[in-house]
């Protein structure tokens, strides 16, 4: 053989293993689009993206307190009829405290604001073996100053869900 039909064969040779690889990626990002929509994993309907997009996935209190508001309830409502129509999601209820007052009592606060929001849901038909609760307290702020308008963003309860009930 010459240098030059090596080179010719060569090249054909990286061709076709190029072409061969794009194919199987190809594939392969067809199976995980599947993958993705058979289990809630895209941004569509029943999707954890739509839910925290569309149906709002924290609820807030006012200071010192674990009483709904009206807001709060309407969001929960919103929050139940989606777990009730997608019921394959289990999920945690975390509970959240500003960062004014001692450790323990903040713990002790995000841990009844959690339990409110999950015994809303449990009354308006959400099954109770699908929801867990945590508190973190004043340990995980999503906003951080020394005034009203972080403190009121931090004093929250926030549906996380987790995935298929079961799995």
């Amino acid at each position: 053989m010459t240098v030059a039909s090596i080179s010719r064969v060569s090249v054909a040779a990286v061709l076709a293993l190029g072409l061969a690889l794009g194919a199987c990626a190809r594939n392969n990002a067809a199976e995980d689009a599947a993958m993705n929509g058979a289990y809630g994993a895209a941004s569509g309907p029943g999707s954890i993206q739509e839910f925290a997009a569309s149906v709002g996935d924290r609820v807030f209190f006012d200071t010192d307190s674990t009483e709904l508001s009206s807001s709060g309830q309407a969001t929960l409502d919103k929050q139940a009829a989606w777990l009730n129509q997608y019921n394959r999601y289990t999920f945690t209820i975390e509970g959240h405290a500003d960062e004014r007052g001692t450790r323990e009592y903040n713990f002790a606060l995000g841990a009844r604001r959690a339990e409110a929001a999950k015994d809303y849901l449990i009354a308006k038909g959400v099954a109770a073996a699908r929801i867990k609760t945590i508190s973190y307290g004043k340990e995980r702020p999503v906003a951080v100053c020394n005034d009203i308008s972080c403190w009121s963003q931090n004093r929250r309860a926030v549906t996380v869900l987790a995935g298929a009930a079961g799995s």
